[in-house]
């Protein structure tokens, strides 16, 4: 016979490989680089029309509200498209006003900024000579410098070559463009503002029959894609209209009040053209993080030119970071209600794949053309990965990613994560929606082979750990009906002991509040299964009794089996709790270790089984509850704590009721 231990779990001696790329796969990698490559050929096309769109995004609440004050749909939106056309028009005038103003400026900027560098280059230099000068005059490295043969002299220096008398002298040449004419001139502006021009007028025309013919292009839009499901495709249009609407808006208002800020900051500075530059730091600041920082370059260039000294380059930076901070870190959190559904790394990615595809248009229209992506995700089944790849919701659920970590051995992660969950559930909520469905991970994936026991230990050493961690954390209970409680069924329900449950926040009872059978060092004999992780689960529920004031001792499945159950030690205990992962097929062995039990235990001591999570058959059969032979059944350790704390009070009760009779008899 071989002496190779029985392995705990049973299952496939390998796991199936992962499946190949199929037919579909491959058309879809395909379909993704065809609409790439669209993207980029057409963006003559595209770019304008995308503006058209998210322009008729941002005028739509401005064209209702008009609507309300009983304006026709027409007027409302050739007068909304008015008001932007003469925004648009305003500020380009007031950009070319200034740049004009500007050049004109530009050499006495240039001399006060090749001064500056002038400046810095000498003193530079002279640090280099001076330090240079204090080593040519060591005597110690001059010897060690010295690298000349003894007995040779060194070589004179030849005396410069001085340019011969007769030689001829060069004769300047000077090339002298012919003066353009003014029909030259004016067609050589024409043709630098035709393209500008044409792009904003198509824009708004584009934009104008979107908002005319809006609900007409939605039902389009309906009927060429998503005719067969009308509920999810109009959830879809309605998400991604309010988000692109609210984003738009909030960014609007944002950084507006941000050019705002940084045109009158420069103006009290006496930064020239200070309007140009505040209008585009709010533009610039369309542009997710870069922004910002690009918009103040200009201006911190000339406050270093106008200013001999540096008090100005210094303020312009401060008013820049400062401005920056305070919209980033208060203003936005405030404003937003809630995020747009972006991460972080999406928005750079956005950026860095709309820009090479469109350019600096592209980096202005990455953040909402992403949005769209996302929206599309949410709702599309086969564009899932958008919004797993870009959007902000988790990846993985809190009981996945707890699991993920106790397979890569981190505890500290855990912990990390525990503490951010502990600040709104406590601690046994944490336990059993987050921990105990793991652990069910667990056994699952070890059941069909794919977990060895190594990696079972590894996980279990882990859990012990996070268990120890969170040893100072309280565990207040929820206010009731904040949570759906776990199916509790007590074969002992006639003796009148339902489970409890306190307020939240309600103060843990002190061990004088039970009766003296209660209160020795381990009144409650917390047992694990016969899994690897029932220890984890057992230790789990001992610390939960001891928050609530009840003493608990842990004892392994190994010492209760027929061989060891003789030496448990049982004095004291006034309940048993068992706790099972799951129970391998059938409840036989469990019937067994009650058995076992009671030849130890006295008549009285009552045995709940905690079975987790609630989906084994058990609990909600009344054959086999009746088999096994427990006074208690329950999934969840919330409600295991809760039935201790009432059979705790019961006997408390129970204790108090003979000594009152006996004062009663007393006092007659």
């Amino acid at each position: 016979m071989s002496d190779r231990p029985t392995p705990l779990y049973r299952g496939p001696a390998q796991v199936p490989p992962a499946e190949t790329p199929g037919l579909r796969g491959l058309l879809t990698i395909a379909v993704a680089i065809v609409a790439i490559a669209g993207l980029y050929l057409g963006r003559s096309v595209l770019i304008p029309l995308t503006l058209a769109m998210l322009l008729s995004f941002l005028l739509d609440p401005v064209i209702n509200l008009m609507r309300r004050v009983h304006l026709g749909r027409v007027p409302s939106v050739l007068l909304a498209m008015l008001l932007a056309f003469l925004v648009i028009l305003a500020l380009g005038g007031v950009i070319g006003t200034q740049v004009a103003g500007l050049a004109e400026d530009l050499p006495r900027y240039a001399a006060t900024i090749q001064h500056k560098v002038d400046t810095v280059q000498q003193a530079v230099l002279s640090r280099i000579t001076g330090f240079t000068n204090r080593l040519v005059h060591n005597p110690a490295l001059v010897d060690g410098a010295a690298n000349t043969q003894p007995g040779t002299a060194p070589a004179e220096p030849s005396p410069p070559a001085t340019p011969s008398a007769e030689a001829p002298k060069p004769i300047p040449v000077e090339v002298h463009q012919p003066d353009h004419s003014v029909i030259q001139v004016a067609q050589r502006i024409a043709t630098s503002v035709a393209a500008p021009l044409s792009t904003v007028a198509i824009v708004l025309t584009i934009s104008i029959f979107m908002l005319l013919q809006r609900e007409d292009l939605r039902d389009r839009m309906i009927r060429l894609f998503g005719s067969s499901d009308l509920h999810r495709t109009t959830v879809a249009i309605n998400d991604a209209g309010e988000r692109l609407s609210r984003y738009l808006l909030s960014q609007l208002a944002v950084n507006t009040a941000f050019g705002a800020i940084i045109g009158t900051g420069l103006a009290f500075i006496g930064i020239p053209s200070p309007v140009m530059w505040g209008i585009l730091a709010g533009l610039l600041r369309f542009v997710p993080y870069i922004g910002a920082p690009i918009s103040s370059l200009m201006p911190l260039a000339l406050a270093a030119a106008i200013d001999p000294g540096w008090s100005r380059l210094l303020w312009t930076a401060a008013l820049y970071l400062g401005s920056e901070l305070t919209m980033g870190n208060v203003v936005e959190p405030l404003l937003y209600s809630h995020s747009t559904g972006l991460s972080p790394f999406a928005v750079v990615l956005a950026a860095t794949f709309w820009t090479s595809l469109w350019g600096p248009i592209g980096l202005i229209l990455s953040t909402p053309l992403t949005l769209c992506l996302v929206v599309l995700g949410r709702h599309v089944a086969r564009l899932e990965f958008l919004d797993v790849l870009l959007g902000d919701t988790p990846a993985l659920t809190p009981v996945e990613s707890f699991y993920q970590r106790m397979l890569a051995g981190d505890p500290d992660e855990a912990h990390d994560q525990a503490e951010v969950l502990l600040k709104e559930q406590p601690l046994s909520s944490y336990y059993d929606d987050v921990v105990l469905k793991g652990l069910r991970l667990a056994a699952a994936d070890a059941e069909r082979g794919s977990l060895t026991p190594d990696h079972l230990e590894r996980i279990k050493l882990c859990i012990q750990s996070l268990i120890e961690d969170l040893d100072d954390h309280a565990d207040r209970r929820p206010p009731l009906g904040a949570r759906e409680e776990a199916a509790t069924i007590a074969s002992g329900a006639e003796q009148g002991v339902p489970p409890g449950r306190h307020s939240a926040g309600a103060p843990a009872p002190s061990e004088r509040d039970f009766p003296p059978a209660w209160r020795g060092e381990a009144p409650v004999l917390c047992i694990a299964g016969r899994g690897l992780l029932d220890e984890a689960v057992s230790a789990m529920l001992a610390q939960l009794l001891e928050k609530q004031g009840l003493a608990s001792r842990v004892v392994p499945h190994a010492a209760t089996t027929r061989a060891t159950i003789g030496a448990l030690d049982v004095n004291g205990v006034a309940m048993v709790c068992i706790s099972c992962l799951e129970l391998f097929g059938t409840p036989s062995h469990l019937r067994y270790l009650l058995r076992r039990l009671r030849q130890r235990l006295s008549a009285d001591v009552p045995v709940l089984v905690g079975l987790w999570p609630a989906g084994e058959e058990i609990l909600h059969d009344d054959r086999l509850r009746a088999a096994v032979g427990a006074d208690y059944y329950t999934s969840s350790l919330q409600v295991a704590v809760e039935t201790c704390q009432a059979v705790a009070r019961k006997a408390s009760v129970e204790a108090q009721a003979p000594s009152e009779v006996a004062a009663e008899v007393a006092a007659h």
